[in-house]
């Protein structure tokens, strides 16, 4: 087999690389990948610059991950600055560094796609060895795996890439009949809480519809990248999403796609931007027009637990950070990702740090588990990752 690296998404057939296991997950298909190439959010400008890694057996594509060369740790949401100063202040250079990730998106998944007519593991442990090798023939810093599944993380783990934990909050569908029935599980105090902040959107004059990326019309998209957009200049973040970059994911990935949209008298106001797959919703993008009393909460928070209750999905991943999700019915989950510095001194330095970090982590998890806002006996009885 030979491990190849391609500089553009659209160098390998769409039909190929989504027929690879794993890529069902949106943001691991060749259209979402393509449309952020396509729209400049991936780019050399913006510290992305796509290497991604095809394993081919003669004809056939056997593997492959989504892999970039990048020019800064921005968009990645493992935050290595700290290493990066570390390499600065002993004249070295930190980037660029081969990440395997999905750009801009904190979200869980395999980063191994396989092809699932050969040896999972043997593929795995390819495709690892074959990225390191590169990494070392490119003459760049370390390799890094964002976000991995864990099967990934396990091969990483035995080819002596040091394991990261982190923690995100997730929402568990216990079989629910409707949203009354997730809140029956709670204490009376949260259930209120949950209940209250429901009513004040619905007080101000708001309503709440779902729109999937098939259904949504250019007047919708203008309206969410504005919402978008002011959000993130709020922020003094950089929206590096277009606008037509939203709208081409609406048109390719279609009911993979879902918008939240908020509505006042019939104009939107305020919007999620979230996407799906078979089992699980992911919450990426939101924005208002201006600011309303527990709007995001429920915008990005309770109409996607109802929508997952609805449609029967798994769990909802909201995104990144965000500990008040959890008196909100998201439970502390931790989060994996790998990485190989090729500096020996640099790799024993960040392995002592991570070995140090990972127990810290998990009880930050536990500790954090006890705001949820279950009754003990359910929450005992429910699912977890």
């Amino acid at each position: 087999m030979e491990l190849r690296a391609i500089p553009s998404i659209s160098d390998v057939d769409a039909e190929r690389w989504n027929a690879l296991a794993g890529a069902d997950n949106p943001f691991l298909r060749h259209e979402f990948l393509a449309a952020l190439e396509h729209h400049g959010a991936v780019s050399e400008d913006n510290g992305w610059v796509p290497y991604h890694l095809l394993l081919w057996d003669d004809q056939t594509l056997a593997a492959a991950a989504p892999a970039y060369l990048k020019g800064n740790s921005w968009g990645e949401f493992v935050f290595d600055f700290a290493w990066a100063h570390a390499y600065e202040r002993n004249g070295l250079d930190y980037y660029p560094k081969l990440v395997i990730a999905v750009p801009y998106s904190p979200v869980n998944g395999p980063r191994m796609l396989l092809n699932p007519d050969y040896p999972a593991d043997g593929l795995r442990h390819t495709l690892a060895d074959g990225a390191r090798q590169m990494m070392e023939a490119m003459e760049v810093s370390s390799v890094h795996w964002l976000f991995a599944n864990p099967a990934d993380i396990d091969t990483l783990s035995a080819a002596d890439h040091d394991v990261r934990l982190g923690c995100q909050y997730h929402w568990q569908n216990a079989g629910y009949s409707d949203f009354e029935d997730f809140l029956s599980g709670m204490s009376s105090k949260k259930r209120k809480n949950i209940r209250r902040e429901r009513r004040r959107v619905a007080e101000q004059g708001l309503s709440m519809r779902v729109v999937h990326g098939d259904e949504a019309t250019d007047a919708l998209w203008d309206a969410l990248h504005g919402f978008y957009t002011k959000t993130f200049h709020e922020h003094g973040n950089l929206p590096v999403i277009t606008r037509a970059c939203f709208a081409e994911l609406g048109e390719k990935l279609g009911r993979q796609v879902v918008l939240f949209v908020a509505e006042e008298y019939g104009v939107p106001v305020a919007g999620a931007i979230c996407l799906r797959s078979e089992d699980t919703l992911y919450g990426r993008y939101w924005g208002c027009a201006r600011e309303y009393d527990d709007l995001h909460f429920e915008t990005c928070y309770y109409q996607g637990i109802e929508y997952c209750i609805q449609t029967g999905l798994a769990r909802f991943e909201p995104g990144a950070q965000g500990e008040h999700k959890v008196t909100r019915g998201f439970l502390p989950t931790l989060t994996r990702s790998a990485h190989y510095l090729a500096d020996e001194r640099f790799r024993a330095a960040v392995g002592d740090f991570l070995a140090r970090e990972r127990p810290a982590v998990e009880a930050f998890a536990r500790d954090l588990e006890q705001d949820a806002p279950y009754r003990a006996e359910v929450l005992e009885r429910l699912p977890r990752d």
